[in-house]
């Protein structure tokens, strides 16, 4: 059932997928938690090794896709070119008829192998760049830095790549989830399921946070303008980006890895300063919403990892397609689920005035 491949206590703070701790499943590769997702248990080492193997050999695209990205106005978000590439991409799925799980599992190793090498091939051309070839020897999160970059990440930013995947995997019925799973439960194919999610998940009220968050740092510049600005917002009744979340009561367990993640890249590079600025921040909102509302609202997903993506060089407008990239396998994970139910989601109308 979906309720098994996610579970989520907003109270508490804690994530699981497939009943395994997120703060367990960031120590794994993203591979074995996508194959965790789809099949409902954690690989082998033989299991594993055969669907990484079948994940790298599936990562070129033909050049066919490269000619439409070449054709892609470049001024448009990304999200916009990801999801007219993915619909492109299936009429070349040799499997794309082929609805048993069978074909539907190829369909889905396609689909999760080919993601990053289209978002970054159009952030490569797009700037005027030849696109760089995937290398099969990469991991998930290394090879998209290096088809980015044309140059391997070091270590650790190979390292806080794949668990930012891990940590945009899944996350229960959210917007762009429910999309995809009401369009396999009319039986449609795979593709069409996924840019469901994709379309769903451009909205900047669902995927587009991130990028806002690289902005709102990048626009306070320094860490002595951090509470000034904050302040002048909460005062106009601004938005924070970054803040709050419609499930967690408490710290969002994802926002915490994070926080983590940015601190050890801020200081491997010997420079805190977008990380002092997010500290002052939090430290700000949280303090201020304690004085006026008696409770405090602390940082989602999106806020520390969009303090990562600027020490790693993540340009902004690329932030909701890289967490597409991570989103795919649990979007998979509930298409499935829902071919078996064999039943359409038809929600009634009045259920709207609830929304």
């Amino acid at each position: 059932m979906s309720k098994n491949i996610c579970f989520i206590d907003g109270l508490e703070g804690i994530l699981k997928y497939r009943e395994v701790d997120i703060n367990q499943l960031v120590e794994l590769s993203y591979d074995a938690v996508s194959y965790l997702l789809i099949q409902g248990e954690l690989p082998g080492d033989k299991e594993l090794a055969e669907y990484s193997a079948c994940l790298h050999g599936e990562r070129e695209v033909n050049r066919e896709v490269l000619d439409v990205i070449h054709m892609c106005n470049f001024n448009i978000d990304s999200m916009e070119a990801l999801r007219t590439i993915v619909s492109f991409i299936s009429q070349f799925d040799p499997d794309i008829n082929d609805s048993s799980p069978e074909g539907n599992m190829r369909k889905a190793t396609r689909l999760i192998a080919k993601i990053p090498t289209i978002v970054a091939a159009y952030y490569r051309i797009a700037n005027g760049k030849e696109p760089v070839p995937p290398d099969p020897s990469l991991s998930h999160g290394a090879n998209f830095l290096y088809m980015i970059r044309g140059s391997k990440p070091s270590q650790l930013e190979a390292e806080i790549m794949e668990k930012d995947f891990i940590l945009s995997a899944e996350h229960e019925l959210n917007a762009s989830t429910f999309s995809s799973r009401v369009t396999a439960s009319t039986l449609s194919d795979l593709y069409s399921a996924v840019v469901s999610g994709l379309c769903t998940l451009k909205g900047p009220l669902h995927g587009g946070a991130r990028s806002e968050v690289v902005n709102m740092i990048e626009e306070i510049a320094y860490p002595e303008n951090a509470e000034k600005v904050v302040l002048e917002k909460l005062a106009k009744k601004e938005k924070i980006m970054g803040f709050g979340h419609r499930v967690y009561k408490t710290y969002d367990p994802r926002g915490l890895i994070f926080k983590q993640l940015a601190k050890q890249l801020a200081e491997a590079k010997g420079d805190m300063h977008w990380y002092e600025i997010a500290e002052i921040i939090e430290n700000t909102v949280v303090c201020e919403l304690v004085k006026k509302k008696g409770k405090p609202i602390y940082p989602n997903v999106d806020f520390y990892s969009g303090v990562v993506y600027k020490y790693m060089d993540i340009p902004p407008q690329l932030a909701t397609s890289i967490f597409a990239i991570g989103r795919v396998s649990g979007w998979i994970a509930h298409c499935f689920d829902q071919y078996e139910k064999k039943r359409i989601i038809r929600p009634r109308a009045f259920m709207l005035d609830e929304c």
